[in-house]
């Protein structure tokens, strides 16, 4: 292969363009579809195998089948308070209020939700929800979703092409008129003309050391493509710690034991077999809140009570093996393939790990506009509903709320169009950066560069931060950041994943920066951001870290929820665990 041959450009052209071909991006395609519009998605992993599937728990909404008195203002006041007040109240609200439509498109779609047996959908308690309002089919409802969309997409036609890696959005004065990419099995470049583009693309929790992403997936594409393009980062350094990621293998450092393992009875032990969690939380104990259980694992760890390893231990073995069969098949049937660990009979060794980005892009609330005219953000990759603390099921019912709402807003937007922008500098400016890459004499490895980042961000901004370790951590950020202009790629006979490594790691750098950048500015402990040299949450710091590569950070206070959503949002709530799942 001559790599000093630029391979012709394989030329597309779509209304709109949607980067992201999990459960956000398809609900956005199919909405756009629907209403006639042309849609072209793209994404870098197989469809079928997108990061949706891995969602196991539910997905939200108070339809009240359950528990009548339930209603979409009492969800989102749940999610406002357990957001510690940082969440956008009207994104909330918007939320809220059209869960019900996302649960009712996916029942349309042949969604096979559990059901009640006079066939009513169920619905169970999640963690700090009043009432019981997670849909959910078994432990794989991500997965059905996914599939669920997938089929709808098909009976649409919607064109989809799960092979291509976009490495630039195109944006002529502030307009944007498309995106430059490269198909991963050949290492064609693709130039796709688009009248706007809808990203989603996902977080960027791939950039810690245990993280229940896997290899290709969440390390910052979307801040980088929408940062490069114009747009903000908010909230990057409010990134959800899953209480308990596996420790082994280690190629897979992270992957999730299921809350439901907990909310079936699953105990926390230290290495003195101590059911510690009656200290931090002695009420709730292990169905406490995510970012208080997490806290609680590290801080076990950290203070030497923790396994040889550096975890603690899930035990789930003296519940009833015909119940653990049952509620937690996926579970089981990890721990086994994994570990030829028989969950049934010995505990399982946990630790806490990087799992969702709060934060994301900044976006509008009514539509999830990003400021960059002709760019949209959604699901994990835009931020607003979350705060400090996602409630468990929210992350299912955005996709589908703002799947729809976004999709109808680009289709508006292209339909009003008189004129659309092409800058062929600007191609030729992403073009360069490839070739680069392929023709360079760099001798930096992407992957090496990629493992010592998520060492730095996992010893300077995990669980627990301090001013003094994020500025150590900014300093090793910018000498890693040096080293990556010396980045060569090297495709091979297999295709051209080492490209595509090159890119996650220019994605990873500008998430971690700011992720560093923002962490350092609020300095005050609230939800997930614990800052060891600010104990105390600041009333003065209400509000969200927006970033951006020009401006670095800048404050800007908190949204004021309407009265009736903020006096709701403060009301005692029984927190007592009796029949409810962890969060």
């Amino acid at each position: 292969m001559e790599k000093e041959t630029p391979q012709p450009e394989r030329m597309m052209t779509t209304a709109v363009l949607v980067i992201g071909t999990g459960g956000a991006g398809l609900r956005a395609a199919i909405e756009l579809s629907e209403q006639g519009v042309q849609v072209l998605a793209v994404g870098k992993r197989r469809k079928h195998d997108a990061h949706t599937t891995l969602a196991a728990g539910g997905i939200n909404a108070a339809l009240g089948t359950m528990d009548p008195e339930d209603s979409w203002q009492q969800h989102a006041a749940d999610t406002l308070r357990e957001s510690y007040m940082l969440a956008d109240p009207h994104i909330v609200e918007i939320v809220a209020k059209n869960a019900a439509q996302g649960i009712d498109d996916l029942d349309r779609w042949g969604m096979p939700f559990a059901r009640e047996e006079d066939g009513r959908i169920s619905q169970r308690f999640f963690g700090a929800h009043l009432y019981r309002r997670t849909c959910y089919s078994g432990d794989y409802t991500g997965l059905e979703i996914q599939r669920t969309l997938l089929r709808r997409a098909q009976e649409l036609q919607v064109p989809i092409i799960d092979s291509v890696y976009i490495t630039r959005l195109l944006v002529a004065d502030g307009r944007i008129f498309g995106a430059y990419g490269f198909d991963i099995v050949d290492g064609t470049p693709v130039v796709i003309h688009a009248d706007a583009v809808i990203l989603a693309a996902g977080g960027h929790t791939r950039i810690w050391r245990h993280t229940s992403s896997r290899r290709d997936e969440n390390t910052g594409d979307s801040f980088r493509l929408a940062a490069l393009a114009g747009a903000r980062i908010r909230d990057a350094e409010l990134v959800q710690f899953h209480p308990s990621g596996l420790l082994e293998p280690s190629d897979a450092a992270g992957t999730l034991v299921s809350e439901a393992a907990r909310g079936e009875g699953g105990v926390l032990r230290n290495s003195e077999g101590e059911r510690f969690m009656e200290r931090y939380d002695p009420v709730r104990k292990e169905l406490s809140t995510r970012d208080r259980v997490a806290l609680a694992n590290y801080t076990e760890i950290a203070e030497g009570r923790g396994t040889e390893k550096g975890g603690v231990y899930l035990d789930v073995s003296h519940l009833p093996r015909e119940q653990i069969l049952e509620k937690l098949p996926r579970v089981y049937r990890n721990l086994i393939d994994m570990q030829m660990l028989d969950i049934t009979k010995e505990p399982i060794e946990v630790a806490p790990t990087a799992h969702y980005s709060m934060g994301g892009v900044w976006v509008s609330a009514d539509e999830h506009r990003t400021g960059v005219d002709g760019l949209w953000a959604i699901g994990e990759a835009a931020s607003g509903l979350h705060g400090a603390n996602r409630l468990g099921g929210n992350s299912l019912i955005e996709l589908l709320v703002y799947g729809r709402l976004t999709g109808g807003d680009a289709a508006q937007y292209v339909q009003g169009l008189t004129e659309v922008k092409r800058d062929p500098a600007m191609v030729h400016e992403a073009r360069e950066e490839m070739q680069a890459l392929l023709t360079g004499g760099g001798e930096e490895s992407p992957r090496l560069l990629q493992r010592q980042l998520r060492d730095l961000m996992t010893e300077h901004a995990g669980v627990v931060r301090s001013e003094e370790g994020l500025l150590e951590g900014l300093r090793k950020l910018a000498e890693l950041e040096t080293r990556a202009g010396h980045v060569t790629a090297h495709p091979d006979i297999a295709g051209f994943d080492d490209l595509a490594h090159a890119f996650d790691l220019y994605g990873s750098l500008l998430a971690a920066r700011a992720t560093l950048e923002s962490a350092l500015e609020r300095r005050e402990t609230r939800g997930c951001h614990n800052r060891s040299d600010f104990p105390e949450q600041d009333d003065a710091l209400k509000g969200n870290m927006v970033w951006s590569p020009s401006t670095g950070v800048v404050f800007e206070p908190a949204a004021e929820a309407p009265e009736w959503l903020n006096k709701l949002a403060n009301e005692w709530i029984d927190d007592s665990p009796e029949g409810k799942l962890a969060e």
